[in-house]
């Protein structure tokens, strides 16, 4: 048996195996890590975006690691609407600012953004000069579109621009290809490899990578023939296997405390987890632990899981945000390598709706 195999069954999107390898998240086509609407096409990070930039400015020019000081308001796009509202972009007649440009349209009242947050919200993006954005969050509502900074999961200049923003702000950022997609571009041929792209990004909310479920969150009447979970709501359970308990013969989810926020749909989800085999001889947790970081390259703090109507997770689908939930996956094997994975256990925190 080997644990990745039981994991992919889950299937979490960032937890690996228990070694010394583990794997980031990755997001193929949303325009945010996370995009809880309908599937996007720009802002997502690539492993191309960080080190490729394009030819106009020299294959040596790296992404920024800083704001450049602003330039003259005059030589930046204006953006026409209040916080929450979908913005209209007017570009200036002058070239676009080759360097990482970030401008405060309205600025909020709550907590400065930090390096591995994972932010709540709306965002508009458009090529300089373009007439048509190539994506917006603002035609998806109510849904907003949640994702990570500064850890390599959305383009370079996301990744710098948005943190240190406070809550409730609304930011111009613009970005030269070096902060963007560089020479590859992106958006499914909407931006090339030359283009600055500009952003308006309305920051809803915040969530610590460290973030539990509810303390609050009602527990469940007890059920039989489960394993059985320990452990205060808000800290890391611990998960036991009773001897001898018959592995499951189908997946299911039990839900152990019930939260009060809205349901779980089909999508992307936050949530802390601790996942184990059914001899529980292997064993991994996303909760932080004392003193350490939260990051992607330690595969800690909240991980974003896919929920669907066909896989081990569907149960998940209408509990409420908040809840704490246990998960019994089946033993299986993949038809095409014949690899058997063993049955397996998990307990998830389930935080938001991303």
């Amino acid at each position: 048996m080997r644990i990745r195999a039981v994991i992919a069954a889950l299937p979490l999107l960032v937890l690996a195996a228990c070694s010394s390898s583990s794997t980031a998240g990755s997001t193929s086509s949303g325009a945010v890590a996370g995009s809880s609407g309908a599937a996007a096409s720009s802002a997502v990070a690539t492993g191309s975006a960080r080190s490729s930039a394009a030819p106009d400015l020299g294959p040596a020019v790296p992404a920024a690691t800083a704001v450049a000081p602003a330039v003259a308001a005059s030589e930046l796009p204006t953006a026409t609407g209040k916080f929450g509202e979908k913005p209209t972009l007017t570009f200036p007649k002058t070239p676009a600012v080759p360097s990482l440009q970030r401008e405060v349209l309205s600025e909020g009242t709550g907590a400065v953004t930090k390096k591995g947050d994972y932010l709540v919200t709306h965002y508009l993006g458009q090529v300089w000069g373009g007439t048509k954005a190539f994506d917006n969050s603002y035609d998806r509502k109510p849904n907003t579109s949640t994702f990570q900074i500064g850890e390599g999961k959305v383009v370079p200049g996301w990744d710098v621009a948005l943190v240190g923003v406070k809550i409730g702000s609304r930011v111009l950022l613009s970005l030269p290809p070096s902060d963007g997609y560089g020479s590859a571009g992106g958006a499914n041929g909407a931006i090339k490899g030359t283009d600055t792209i500009v952003f308006v990004v309305d920051v809803v909310g915040v969530i610590s990578p460290d973030a539990a479920g509810q303390t609050d969150a009602v527990p469940q009447p007890a059920v039989k023939g489960i394993p059985t979970v320990t452990g205060a709501l808000g800290k890391e359970p611990k998960i036991t296997v009773p001897k001898g308990l018959a592995e499951p013969k189908t997946n299911a989810v039990y839900v152990l405390a019930k939260g009060t926020g809205a349901k779980v749909v089909a999508g992307n989800v936050l949530a802390q987890l601790v996942v184990t085999d059914w001899t529980q001889s292997q064993t991994q947790s996303t909760w932080p632990k004392a003193g350490a970081k939260a990051s992607a390259s330690s595969s800690t703090g909240l991980q974003q899981i896919t929920v669907d109507s066909s896989g081990a997770l569907k149960g998940l689908i209408g509990v409420p945000l908040g809840s704490r939930v246990l998960v019994v996956v089946a033993a299986s094997t993949n038809s095409s390598t014949g690899q058997t994975s063993s049955a397996a256990v998990a307990v998830l925190d389930i935080v938001a709706q991303a």
